[in-house]
């Protein structure tokens, strides 16, 4: 029903449990992907939990998109006002992979 009524894009959580960077995302995006897609024709894109190129890869081969937040806060965290070109870095890598998937 919710995806039914959605704008823009759907947030598909990758993972129970709390935000932040997990080594392994188990769930069957696949198939949770076709689902939601028979409710909506907006982009669906997978979060929670992406932290590296090879997740954020397999996500969008799956979905159309990855969601990253966690992984970008703890750079910030740890470079400070230094942390841009290290948040660009990031993000650039994260980029290339969604970018192979499609």
């Amino acid at each position: 029903m919710i995806a039914s009524q959605a704008e823009g894009y759907v947030y598909l959580v990758s993972s129970l449990g709390v935000t932040g960077i997990r080594s392994n995302i188990t769930t069957d995006m696949k198939t949770i992907v076709e689902e939601v897609r028979k409710a909506t024709h907006v982009p669906a894109a997978v979060g929670f939990g992406i932290a590296e190129p090879k997740q954020a890869y397999d996500m969008a081969k799956v979905s159309d998109g990855a969601i990253v937040g966690s992984a970008i806060e703890k750079i910030i965290e740890e470079y400070g006002e230094d942390s841009p070109k290290y948040v660009y870095e990031y993000v650039k890598k994260m980029t290339e992979a969604v970018e192979a998937a499609i």
